[in-house]
């Protein structure tokens, strides 16, 4: 997710994992605020417009832990923290919407882009959610960001609808994209790949 400058020498990375979080480490609350805060700098995978500081950021992971509907995947480069997304599911008073749980807060630091983590931690999410039971997968993303754009329509996410208002960032109003994917029951893998063959 990035460009790297052609005449830049770039060292492959160790190791990358991406892993759904249950705690974190002070170390590990560290790297992911540092990431976040590099992300929303950058523009991108958080609703956050301005840094947030540290203090801010591990206060609001450690509370995105404590909420039974929410899991937490972390992207990994050389065991450091670089990202993170979220799997959002219904409440379970919510029977009729059950089928479908929401991705959301993906994003990977832009000094840890090219090697593949966006793409690794959206499969993870989308086999967690298929293994919970549901069947599609919701994701919304601001029209500005083309490059997430391009990563979920790689992936088989389906455009289906605009939002003119979606959100204000620095005065200027930005349309939104809303995006869906179906999910093949227990794998994460495509329904609609599966029936075309794919």
């Amino acid at each position: 997710m990035g460009t790297l400058n052609a005449s830049v020498a770039v060292k492959p990375p160790g190791s990358l994992a991406v892993e759904r979080v249950e705690r974190l480490s002070d170390a590990d609350l560290a790297d992911l605020a540092e990431a976040t805060d590099a992300a929303i700098i950058e523009g991108g995978g958080f609703g956050w417009i301005e840094p947030q500081g540290r203090g801010a950021l591990e206060r609001h992971f450690r509370g995105v832990l404590l909420v039974p509907e929410r899991e937490l995947f972390v992207a990994r480069l050389d065991g450091h923290v670089v990202g993170s997304a979220l799997l959002v599911r219904p409440p379970r008073n919510n029977e009729a919407q059950a089928i479908a749980a929401t991705l959301t807060h993906a994003y990977v630091a832009p000094y840890a882009r090219g090697f593949g983590l966006a793409r690794l931690m959206v499969a993870k999410v989308e086999e967690r959610a298929a293994a919970l039971g549901h069947r599609v997968i919701n994701l919304d993303v601001r029209e500005t960001q083309a490059t997430a754009i391009a990563l979920f329509e790689s992936l088989g996410y389906q455009h289906w609808g605009t939002h003119p208002f979606y959100a204000r960032v620095r005065g200027q109003t930005v349309a939104g994209r809303y995006y869906m994917k179906t999910l093949e029951p227990g794998r994460g893998r495509s329904t609609g790949a599966l029936i075309e063959g794919g």
